[in-house]
């Protein structure tokens, strides 16, 4: 998928304070479920650590040919983020002023068409244009929660996205993140549908807090098993088991 792209300039420069973001309902209750169980799951394995930014729904700002754009993916990760002080919070991001371009960017596709695939180049740009033409994000990720369907878009040579193949586990290994991504069939909380995972180097899933709870339960239920039946095999053999 291609562009018809002229040279932009191309600025960095903070939200004023005093701007007033549009506050969209999202469109349906999958988006922040998903974007939150991303999210989770590194912050649970300890990958959440200072100078990470991840952030659901929350607009990146970059301005083009002098008119400021925001776009809103509906997840985002990025490093070498600068912190803000403890009076400030974030409203917006800024790359090249606040910290990287964000390493991977995930929209998650509805019943309702929208712009994700859009290279629109005029004012407003579409997402596409400008997550690949302005902000040149390495990885751009699409995903359909109702079908399960995962399109993994890199940046290659040319600077163009170039759709990317599945590993033989269908995933898809994130550079900037350090992790493979997949898709997940199951129930976490309210929702049971597809979900996206994170997988790491050694092809072990990552949990989510719920499901560490519940394989830890299921230790602690193995151990004491075991140590019934010792108990009972002392028993039989006329030995009273320790204490």
């Amino acid at each position: 998928m291609t562009a018809s792209t002229a040279d932009l300039k191309i600025t960095w420069e903070k939200l004023p304070d005093d701007f007033i973001l549009d506050e969209e309902p999202v469109e349906n209750i999958d988006q922040p479920l998903l974007a939150a169980a991303l999210g989770e799951i590194l912050e649970i394995a300890g990958l959440i650590v200072t100078g990470i930014l991840v952030a659901p729904n929350m607009g990146i700002c970059a301005t083009v040919d002098s008119k400021l754009v925001i776009k809103a993916p509906d997840w985002f990760y990025a490093r070498n983020v600068q912190p803000l002080s403890s009076q400030e919070i974030r409203r917006s991001y800024t790359p090249n002023l606040e910290g990287e371009v964000p390493a991977i960017v995930m929209e998650f596709l509805s019943a309702t068409p929208n712009d994700e695939y859009s290279i629109k180049p005029t004012y407003p740009p579409g997402k596409w244009f400008f997550y690949e033409q302005v902000l040149r994000v390495p990885i751009y990720v699409l995903f359909e929660p109702a079908a399960g369907v995962l399109e993994v878009y890199q940046l290659n040579s040319s600077g163009r996205y170039q759709v990317q193949q599945p590993d033989s586990n269908n995933r898809y290994w994130i550079e900037g993140v350090g992790l493979f991504l997949g898709v997940w069939q199951g129930t976490k909380a309210e929702r049971t549908g597809y979900w996206l995972r994170w997988w790491d180097e050694s092809g072990e899933m990552l949990l989510w807090g719920a499901e560490m709870v519940e394989r830890e339960r299921q230790e602690k239920a193995n151990v004491q098993q075991r140590a019934d039946r010792l108990a009972a095999q002392l028993r039989a053999a006329g030995l009273e088991p320790e204490a």
